[in-house]
């Protein structure tokens, strides 16, 4: 107990002092940490509270994952209560030999975040290994003429401990001729040797038997005997004798088998067969045996096996030179062995990051590094480096352990992952190295917005598609993987009303394709403008917008309607005069058409299909002007009738057609007769069926009156005398324009005012450009203030001549009514 307790107060006097130097060099060695246990702990048994000693606490253990990194492990980490316990036998003589201080240093590896810890665990020897001797029985042979004095190198008995419990004495049984002596070896071990007291006779006593006892000082003390059988030879004057007591000698590691290493050398003064000696090992392990070989004949020692200084630096042989007559003669060899650049470092790869977000910041660790160089002094130095240029860098973080950073930004995008070498190199010469290369995979992080292939698109879609047809397809990219990459597509914004958006067009989430919702009308719609959306799925979302501008084509899908000339109210064709004395030339009217077509779908071109006088009109193929061709003839009729066609220049174009009636005469009342009198008379059958439609018509109007009437009486007279004043009569009816007012494309209408006075001698035409939001309401062949303005010249001569205004409208029905 007591000496335990000495133990543990050695131990805190060298805490004390390794806390001094902790303190003093904390920037080389950080967080080292040292325990001192003796050797030959039962597995389980505490070696010291690591979690309390690193600082961390009971709940970090499970999230820090602390486990110990070391070639090999004789301790683990409790993951409850953080102690540090012994998990595998701890024999101090294997681990270290007999070094005279044996440490156990491994890392102690930490995550969330990485780190190293040094852990130093000093293995103290206890008594466990007895001394041994080789041989049970030594047999040594003394000449009877050895004198007094004479000493005689015994076997020296081996012990695996170190320290006090090491071999520290020999004892010899009492004997009248003979004594002991101990002798230190250049290392410090104790060898004995047998020394003469008295004169030896053969004759009196040839042999003697002792016994000798190796003892050392542990608590308890172990020890050993040996017997030794001394046989007294015959008489041989002068031993051999050595040039040297101790040679030494230095030799490089890795010698080849075989090769010499020194020469002993011992001569005698005898002659014949006592001068010739022979030379042989004495009082050296197995080991060295096997290492090397003497010749007995010459005293040359040479290597029976490799040297490695890693193993042990130096060698302490004893060797004997004997005569023929049993002389014997000692010396000592001593062998340094000098290192060499025979290790490679070793590279050890801890811990690492499979997978590195690609916004990691820098200088975070992704790996843990350990060098280990077996070398010792210039060929154990190591330096650890990166081949390559990479986003990483390599930190020293004590004097074999490094860690791999991050030292530069990551994008998965132009590089997935990073084959990475590590390079450990020595400083000897040649210098060695050895390498580990680790693959480093970047995890994606949405950082990539979606990328439009163009910056706006443009479509053309002819109107009267079929509804649920493909018009268009967006198509945009995310570099991202996964969900960061995955694209879906949307319509944001739109010109046409939110309401009417779904009517138009939809667009197909995953395939970015824009579907028409219905037929498009260039007449209606002629372009619109969409904002489409492209948005990942990552976490927060990205999305880009782009423009899509939709051009509605035109078809010819609109004949051209003619405004003028316009049919009656009845559906009768109007008539125009043209005045007898017309010249080649002369404007007689104008066919008047609109294309509801845009481009060359509404370019008219003007035809005439039929003439009654072939030649004596010219109709303007883009401006449809009638006008006369040649001078009216006596043969010419005073009626002309005309057949004109409108085509549009669509393919295949479409047409319409408007019929012109012309009367050659220079007045009015001239041009009645005209027309009374080349009415052509109605078949029986449709006279039959023009009275029966109009007794049918007379009916119905008396059936509604009396129904009104009746009406009236019920509400007892109620209403006043004023509301029959919509009964009264104008002097001149009125008919509805035939010019749209809201047209605004195509062919630009013209307007006409034809009015003729009873008592004129000739008709006059005023042509009127109007616009469309000017087209007045009434007729345009018979407006009284249009006429009074177009003829204010010859105000004067209407007045004096009674003008009489009215409407051709009267005429044609009057024309019709005589033909049919």
């Amino acid at each position: 107990m007591g000496d335990r307790l000495g133990q543990k107060d050695s131990a805190g006097w060298r805490r004390m002092v390794f806390l001094f130097w902790l303190v003093l060099f904390s920037p080389v060695i950080p967080e080292q940490i040292r325990y001192t246990i003796p050797e030959e702990l039962a597995m389980g048994s505490l070696v010291g509270n690591l979690a309390k000693d690193l600082g961390l606490g009971v709940q970090d253990l499970r999230t820090r994952n602390l486990r110990i990194s070391a070639q090999k492990k004789f301790f683990t980490v409790s993951t409850e209560n953080g102690d540090l316990l012994v998990s595998h036998r701890i024999d101090r003589e294997q681990i270290c030999g007999k070094k005279s201080t044996c440490v156990l240093e491994f890392e102690m590896v930490a995550e969330k975040p990485l780190n190293f810890f040094h852990i130093s665990v000093v293995i103290q020897d206890v008594n466990d290994n007895p001394p041994t001797f080789s041989q049970s029985i030594t047999e040594l042979e003394i000449s009877e003429l050895a004198l007094i004095g004479a000493t005689f190198a015994l076997e020296s008995a081996q012990d695996s401990d170190v320290g006090v419990n090491s071999l520290q004495q020999y004892y010899l049984n009492p004997n009248p001729h003979f004594s002991l002596i101990q002798k230190e070896n250049p290392d410090g071990s104790r060898y004995p040797e047998l020394v003469v007291k008295t004169p030896l006779d053969r004759e009196e006593q040839s042999c003697h038997h002792l016994v000798l006892t190796a003892v050392d000082e542990g608590d308890p003390a172990r020890s050993c005997t040996t017997q030794i059988r001394v046989v007294v030879a015959d008489a041989n004057d002068n031993p051999p004798v050595f040039t040297q007591d101790v040679y030494r000698v230095s030799v490089l590691e890795n010698l080849p088998v075989g090769s010499s290493v020194l020469s002993v050398m011992a001569t005698d003064l005898d002659e014949g067969v006592n001068a010739e000696i022979t030379y042989a090992f004495i009082n050296i392990g197995n080991v060295v045996r096997q290492l090397f070989r003497l010749d007995s004949k010459t005293g040359e020692l040479t290597t029976g096996g490799g040297l490695d200084f890693e193993e042990r630096e130096s060698y302490t042989i004893g060797v004997e030179a004997k005569d023929g007559g049993r002389h014997t003669a000692h010396c000592k060899i001593q062998i340094d062995i000098l290192d060499e650049n025979d290790n490679a470092p070793d590279v050890i790869l801890d811990s690492e990051s499979k997978h590195i977000q690609e916004d990691t910041e820098l200088g975070t660790v992704v790996a843990l590094i350990k060098t280990r160089d077996l070398d010792s002094g210039f060929n154990g130095e190591v330096f650890c480096q990166l081949k390559g240029k990479f986003p990483f860098k390599i930190v020293q973080d004590t004097k074999n352990t490094y860690k791999l950073v991050t030292d530069g930004a990551l994008d998965r995008e132009q590089t997935p992952e990073y084959n990475v070498t590590i390079t450990v190199t020595d400083r000897g010469k040649p210098p060695l190295s050895s390498s580990i290369s680790i693959t480093l995979h970047i995890a994606d992080v949405n950082d990539n917005a979606p990328v439009f292939q163009q910056a706006s698109y443009v479509v053309h879609v002819a109107e009267n598609n079929p509804p649920g047809a493909s018009i268009a397809q967006v198509s945009a990219s995310d570099p991202d993987l996964g969900p960061n990459g995955r694209v879906s597509y949307s319509i944001v914004a739109s010109d046409l009303e939110p309401r009417a958006l779904a009517s138009y067009v939809s667009v197909s989430a995953q395939s970015g394709v824009v579907f028409a919702q219905r037929a498009f009308d260039h007449e209606q719609l002629r372009a619109f403008e969409l904002t489409l959306q492209a948005r990942d799925q990552g976490s927060p979302a990205l999305s880009a917008n782009v423009s899509l501008r939709v051009l509605v084509g035109d078809r010819n899908d609109n004949a051209p309607r003619v405004l003028y000339p316009a049919l009656g109210p009845d559906g009768s064709a109007l008539f125009d005069t043209v005045p007898r004395a017309a010249q080649p030339g002369y404007l007689v009217t104008k066919v008047v058409a609109v294309d509801a077509d845009s481009g060359h779908n509404a370019w008219l071109s003007y035809h005439v299909l039929q003439a009654s006088e072939p030649g004596l009109f010219s109709l303007g193929l883009r401006t449809g002007e009638v006008r006369t061709a040649r001078a009216l003839g006596d043969r010419d009729a005073a009626r002309q009738r005309l057949l004109v066609a409108v085509r549009d220049g669509g393919q295949p174009p479409l047409s319409a057609t408007a019929t012109l009636l012309l009367v050659f005469a220079d007045s009015l009342q001239e041009a009645l007769p005209d027309v009374s009198e080349r009415q052509a008379p109605a078949e029986p059958q449709a006279e039959l069926q023009f009275y029966l439609v109009v007794a049918l018509a007379l009916i119905s109007v008396l059936f509604l009156l009396a129904v009104i009437l009746a009406v009236a009486l019920r509400l007892r007279r109620s209403s006043s005398s004023t509301t029959w004043g919509c009964f009264q009569t104008n002097v001149c009816s009125k008919t509805e324009s035939g010019v749209i007012s809201s047209y605004s494309e195509g062919t630009l209408p013209y307007s006409y005012n034809l009015c003729a006075a009873s008592h004129s001698s000739k008709t006059d035409f005023k042509f009127l450009n109007i616009k469309p939001e000017n087209v007045p309401p009434q007729d345009l062949l018979c407006n009284e203030a249009s006429w009074f303005e177009s003829t204010s010249i010859v105000d004067s001569q209407m007045t004096s001549n009674s003008v009489s205004l009215q409407q051709v409208s009267y005429f044609k029905a009057l024309y019709f009514h005589k033909h049919s």
